[in-house]
């Protein structure tokens, strides 16, 4: 079984990645959105540069890191299928599923900038970034805990958490606008 520690330790470096290139890609929607509103020439040179960046970090890291993780993680369970009748993987899976869902929306917003098309707001996107963060939460206290029972707990305890973030986003969004 030596081969499982090899495969689990590629999944989760590739889990990492593929969160930090979600994470960071939204803040440069961020910032693109912002650049946005400038005036000309900062406009043009920032944006042209975001969209460099985001294209970099969209395929050369948070896609494949995507891809990668996904076919550890597939492999993993071909070497433990048993994990596949136990409640907290499918409650796991389930929220796999959101952050595929995510990363796609997020690779739909990622389209739209491209090609200069500006549907949401900066502080849509600085709220939007948490999603990731909440999924994160949700699968590493799952992994660790491996208990779906009281997942009941972890999800009340992820809208706390949200409600926290929440706020914490007005009170910035607040200090932002008194400068």
């Amino acid at each position: 079984m030596e081969i499982y520690n090899y495969i689990k330790s590629l999944h989760l470096i590739f889990v990492i990645t593929w969160f930090a290139g979600l994470f960071y890609i939204v803040r440069l929607f961020v910032y693109q959105i912002e650049a946005n509103e400038m005036p000309s020439p900062e406009k043009e040179i920032l944006l042209k540069q975001y969209k460099i960046m985001t294209y970099r970090l969209w395929y050369i890291i948070t896609w494949p890191s995507a891809i990668l993780a996904t076919f550890f993680a597939a492999w993993l369970l071909f070497l433990m299928p048993a994990w596949l009748q136990m409640p907290w993987m499918h409650v796991k899976l389930g929220f796999v599923f959101l952050l595929f869902l995510y990363h796609l929306k997020c690779h739909q917003i990622y389209n739209q900038l491209q090609n200069n098309e500006f549907k949401y707001s900066s502080n849509f996107m600085r709220l939007w970034n948490e999603g990731a963060t909440l999924i994160l939460f949700a699968v590493v206290f799952l992994v660790i805990l491996k208990n779906a029972f009281n997942w009941i707990y972890g999800v009340i305890g992820i809208f706390l958490f949200s409600i926290i973030i929440m706020l914490g986003f007005k009170f910035y969004k607040r200090i932002r606008e008194k400068n």
